[in-house]
């Protein structure tokens, strides 16, 4: 309840301060009306029709008769209604801001996480978390403010009417059974929180099933695993649905104690103010007096189940998103850091060791080098050489175990990462756009770019005249992650993208390893034009896009095996020259294979026998 008291007494919103006051002031006053007036009108209502009424001095004598009562009655409940519907309005947008203010928070803080966190995360379960929280706020909020303080006060006011009008005996008998029932409503809503943990486990298990499969819709569909994935589904609904059906039934049995319990202490009450009336010492209305007041008092007692479950609940639902919030960032800014100040844009690792854990080491050797200002230098080497990690670490997604990443002359540590961030450019090999319209897509290298400037980066990334041949233009969606365009289509939004930033730095991060060859030498064209006059750091698969580089560095092993140009590199005949020519003679191997696959589609060969005469 700690993290929660800011959403619920805002300090940044005195208007929502006052707020509070006063729906809790309407509350307090509609209780104090419910209490007292109805059951008093219900008992001179009852002795007016039986003769019976004596009516204080106080009241005037157009209220005494029994019709009048019966007006006056009703009149209250409106009153009553009015004052809580009043309550409910002021209130309304105390809830939803804090519903806002929490789920913005969230927002915040997942995107200030670490890339180690997000890499492992499961999307569908951390969307289902952000989901029942935000909701569970809301109703925390709501019953802390609106359903606890009226209870507590209703409890008291008939606790002293009980006590001052009809003796301490009819008093401990309702004290005793609001403490028995609440004592059963904590201990069943207990049990029942049990499983409703259960049951929000096995929702997100299937969210991020579902999610994860929807997800890669064209690999289910590659493997014909759709039943596969059904079948995976449908055991986490079933699980679900296991929890759901405990949940219900719980409350049956919840609901059914608390029935026994009030019933019992109610027809206690009865009989002793049944006896009374026979006794002559109470008259009918104060017996319909007593039963009023206990109609009365189920409306709170069975608000402080509801109250104590759906708070339960709620703090349930809460509990994965405050451990969400309670995540540590792995990497921060100093108190205090400066934004980074690009002079020429010079790179240097000195003596850099990384390890993404004890168990896996990358950068083993004391990694040094430097990317002059304006020039480019390529990063080649096998599979898990450390290419990657090369980047990731300039961009500061991690830090250094030791040693030091520079941009002219300043550790990225001591620098704001924001700052770092808009210095340098990427174009990636897998290129994941937002499922929003081409425009968005390129103009997110710099939000607040013009329409021309976005036209003329998506011309020098040689995709304007695609662009104008679809039906809607810059304005066509390009689909879930991108999916509605190709490889090389989605390569060159992210080039026009990386145009419109115009960086400083640029790192291109094996920005042609997926795409066929013809492809390759026009985004080749285009990445050539991106990186003019930048000082560029080129992470390559493909040796034959960094021919041109003014240093190759050869990784092996987290170390730097080998270092030079093209030629230096090939007349060493080390691991770079070796790399070239397994590459070379792959490369000669699919110019054969499309030969033959482009004279089998013009009839010369087909399936080893000349072409028909």
């Amino acid at each position: 309840m700690r993290n929660l008291w800011p959403y619920m007494w805002p300090s940044d919103r005195p208007d929502l301060r006052m707020r509070v006051v006063w729906a809790t002031f309407y509350l307090v006053i509609s209780k104090i009306v419910l209490i007292l007036v109805p059951p008093y009108f219900f008992k001179w209502v009852t002795n007016a029709l039986t003769g019976q009424l004596n009516p204080p001095d106080y009241i005037p004598l157009f209220l005494v008769g029994a019709v009048m009562l019966v007006l006056a009655y009703n009149g209250a409940k409106i009153i009553q209604a009015g004052l809580n519907q009043l309550r409910d309005a002021l209130f309304a947008s105390v809830g939803q801001y804090a519903v806002r203010q929490l789920a913005y928070k969230t927002f915040v803080h997942m995107h200030q996480l670490s890339l180690r966190f997000h890499l492992e995360r499961r999307t569908g379960g951390l969307s289902r978390v952000i989901e029942r929280g935000t909701k569970g706020i809301e109703t925390i909020v709501r019953f802390t403010i609106l359903n606890t303080l009226p209870t507590i006060l209703e409890f008291a006011l008939t606790a002293v009417i009980f006590a001052f009008a009809y003796g301490i005996s009819y008093l401990l008998v309702v004290a005793a059974t609001v403490w028995l029932y609440t004592w059963f409503t904590i201990k069943a809503s207990d049990w029942r929180i049990s499983i409703r943990r259960e049951m929000n486990d096995s929702d997100t298990e299937a969210n991020t099933k579902a999610i994860d499969s929807l997800l890669n819709f064209e690999t289910v569909k590659y493997f014909g695993n759709e039943n596969m994935e059904a079948k995976r589904f449908d055991a986490s609904m079933a699980r679900y649905e296991k929890a759901a059906t405990q949940t219900w039934t719980s409350l049956g049995w919840l609901n059914f104690g608390q029935a026994v319990i009030f019933g019992v202490g109610m027809a206690i009450v009865m009989v002793m103010s049944a006896l009374e009336v026979r006794a002559g010492t109470q008259s009918i209305g104060d017996f319909v007096f007593i039963n009023a007041m206990l109609m009365q008092l189920s409306i709170p007692l069975n608000f402080i189940g509801f109250i104590y479950r759906e708070i339960r609940q709620g703090l349930t639902d809460i509990e994965q998103m405050f451990d969400l919030l309670d995540v540590k960032q792995e990497v921060v800014d100093k108190p205090g850091a400066p934004a980074l100040k690009i002079d020429k844009g010079a790179i240097r690792f000195e003596d850099v060791h990384f390890a993404y854990d004890a168990n896996r080491p990358i950068l083993t050797g004391g990694i040094s080098f430097e990317v002059p200002a304006g020039k480019t230098v390529a990063i080649v080497g096998p599979s898990g050489a450390g290419k990657s990690t090369i980047s990731r670490l300039l961009f500061r997604f991690y830090d250094v175990q030791s040693g030091t990443v520079s941009i002219d002359g300043q550790d990225v540590r001591d620098v704001a990462q924001e700052s770092l961030r808009k210095a340098i450019g990427m174009v990636p090999q897998d290129t994941v756009l937002f499922n929003d319209t081409i425009a968005y897509n390129i103009r997110y290298g710099r939000p607040d770019a013009t329409n021309e400037e976005v036209e003329k980066a998506a011309e020098l990334a040689q995709i304007s005249s695609f662009i104008k041949h679809l039906p809607e233009g810059y304005k066509s969606m390009v689909g879930e992650r991108g999916l509605k365009l190709s490889g090389g289509e989605k390569q060159r939004v992210a080039i026009a993208r990386t145009i419109l930033k115009a960086p400083p730095i640029l790192i291109l991060d094996e920005a042609t390893s997926a795409l066929d060859t013809a492809t390759e030498q026009e985004i080749q064209s285009a990445l050539d034009i991106v990186s003019r006059g930048r000082t560029t750091l080129v992470i390559a698969h493909r040796l034959s896009t960094v021919i041109g580089a003014d240093e190759i560095i050869v990784l092996k092993d987290g170390l730097i095996a080998e270092r030079g140009t093209h030629r230096m590199l090939l007349k060493h005949k080390g691991l770079y020259a070796s790399m070239w020519a397994r590459q070379r003679e792959a490369d000669e191997a699919e110019e054969r294979l499309r030969q033959v696959r482009q004279s089998d589609e013009l009839g010369v060969v087909t399936r080893g026998v000349p072409a028909a005469e």
